[in-house]
């Protein structure tokens, strides 16, 4: 495993050891940001954490929690750590358990290596040159200590699994009518589509492990909420597409505010899904 992945895989499980502290507690510190968006002491601890880790690679870190750069400064970034200390923070205060820390890397605006960490699942995914993977952690993870852990984690290449039956991803919390449009086309076009909902950036670990075949986002996302994903579809085969340009998303851009997009598991193309 590259150091920078060690790294990252690290500081994303002690994120989210922290972050079950809280989640175990009686009070999650809940605030609403500008934008109206829920804030939480998890949110916030989980991005100290994963910022001091992070600060040993003298590499930029663009948080969500964090400050935010101008662009006149960013422009100059050839790399970038892209974080997400909690995406799905919604899942976390329903307790659905459907939440991750995502951390990624990004390279010349592409996406190069990701870790994906859902804490209370134990499931954990990662990307890079070497390929992606997926671990799951002893249902006592969070007693074990921090080194011992990560020196037992093996990860299962990705894809893992073939599943037969064409299947669609959406969002827990923030579906749209375009989705619900798209998967009619879908339908028209392939036959009977399994629709599935699951919470944060999970979605894009479970096209690339094979579980679902597509995941199309037709609502709005920040750079954070899928660097880290795609980093993992891309390593598994698949990719992420971004719906204006036709092309792999790419990251550091003047605006933050993703396009819509689609991602596509290994062995298909995304040219045969662009039906509205």
């Amino acid at each position: 495993m590259h150091d920078l992945t060690q790294l990252a895989l690290k500081a994303s499980v002690r994120a989210g050891k922290e972050i079950l502290e809280v989640f175990n507690s009686d009070d999650f510190g809940l605030r609403l940001k500008s934008d109206d968006s829920p804030l939480t002491e998890a949110d916030l601890k989980s991005h100290q954490i994963i910022e001091e880790y992070l600060k040993e690679t003298d590499i930029p870190v663009l948080s969500e929690e964090g400050e935010m750069q101008d662009y006149q400064e960013r422009k100059c970034w050839s790399k970038l750590w892209v974080v997400d200390p909690l995406d799905g923070t919604k899942e976390f205060i329903k307790r659905s358990g459907e939440f991750t820390v995502n951390v990624a890397l990004v390279d010349q605006q592409r996406p190069t290596m990701g870790v994906v960490f859902a804490p209370v699942l134990g499931s954990l995914y990662w990307g890079d040159e070497s390929g992606a993977f997926k671990a799951q952690l002893p249902s006592d993870w969070y007693n074990i200590e921090l080194n011992e852990l990560c020196a037992q984690i093996v990860g299962e290449p990705l894809p893992s699994i073939h599943n037969a039956n064409f299947t669609v991803l959406a969002s827990v919390s923030h579906q749209s009518k375009e989705t619900e449009e798209l998967i009619t086309a879908l339908e028209a076009k392939v036959g009977n589509v399994n629709v599935a909902s699951r919470g944060s950036s999970l979605k894009m670990c479970l096209v690339a492990e094979g579980s679902a075949h597509l995941y199309p986002r037709l609502a709005p996302t920040m750079e954070w909420d899928t660097a880290a994903g795609q980093a993992v579809v891309e390593a598994a085969g698949g990719g992420l597409f971004d719906w204006q340009t036709k092309q792999p998303m790419l990251y550091n851009r003047k605006e933050l505010l993703n396009n819509w997009f689609i991602a596509v598991g290994k062995g298909l193309d995304v040219n045969d899904y662009w039906l509205c």
